[in-house]
């Protein structure tokens, strides 16, 4: 299935997974564009569907002296001017109902972090917007509880949801992936999306600091795709060691063609 209502979503083939990539976050003004220039190259000559991804600004994070952002308004402004560029959609995170509003004049798909998927006047506002939402389902909830989550956003006559998997809490410092969870919450007749980098964080390091497993991101996204994923979310990054957020388990760039190659043969062999 493929998400509704998003401008610039080019699909030819019917059958081929969505990608949502980009950076962590934006951390300047030139990375993000010549980044989502390199993934929509890749995608075109794939006839992979692609959504540009990156936060206009972090606001979950574990020390206070953490990156954060260049600017609500900057970053915005760089996020949507990479979409008209490139002709592609793009998608960001808000936290709170005011930034619903905020990123809706910038951005195609608003995302709700699995954090405050339960946040109801958050989804609400997102979904008032009319913009396609995608809501990550939350490290402590079940995949049958995702529903109400999208009857939240159905409730204000939106019916452009999509739900992401990205891990459940394993302890206190790893994430694990129940395949389940995709064909479980299809159920809702919506995309459902695999978040391959994020489901390898190891979360609440003493350091204060995001850990991560990036060696088996091309597992967790190949399990994904013959899991029947209908969308893959990766982040990427030129110099994943030097990334401002989430460096420990983001794709280096130019690994994401090889691993797409395979994750289109699986596809085809399904």
């Amino acid at each position: 299935m493929f998400p509704s209502n998003i401008p610039h979503l080019t699909v030819r083939d019917p059958n081929m997974f969505f990608l949502i990539a980009g950076p962590c976050v934006v951390e300047n003004d030139i990375m993000p564009l010549e980044v989502a220039t390199h993934i929509r190259q890749v995608c075109d000559r794939l006839n992979i569907p692609f959504i540009f991804k990156s936060s206009y600004k972090k606001a979950n994070r574990s020390r206070g002296d953490s990156f954060t952002g260049i600017g609500n308004e900057r970053a915005m402004s760089i996020i949507s001017e990479v979409g008209k560029k490139l002709g592609i959609p793009t998608l960001t995170d808000v936290h709170s109902e005011e930034e619903a509003g905020f990123a809706a004049a910038y951005v195609d798909v608003l995302q709700i972090p699995a954090f405050l998927c339960r946040q109801t006047a958050l989804l609400i506002a997102a979904g008032r917007t009319g913009k396609t939402v995608n809501i990550k389902k939350g490290q402590f909830s079940s995949p049958e509880s995702m529903k109400y989550a999208v009857q939240k956003i159905l409730s204000t006559g939106n019916v452009n949801v999509m739900l992401t998997e990205r891990g459940t809490t394993f302890g206190y410092q790893d994430l694990i992936v129940d395949m389940r969870s995709i064909p479980e919450m299809q159920k809702f007749n919506v995309p459902v999306i695999l978040d391959v980098t994020h489901s390898l964080q190891q979360p609440n390091q003493p350091e204060g600091v995001t850990g991560g497993k990036p060696e088996l991101i091309e597992i967790m996204a190949k399990t994904g795709i013959a899991a029947g994923a209908d969308g893959i979310f990766i982040e990427t990054h030129p110099d994943p060691g030097k990334a401002k957020s989430d460096g420990a388990n983001m794709l280096r760039l130019e690994l994401l063609e090889d691993l797409l190659v395979k994750l289109v043969r699986i596809r085809k062999a399904l």
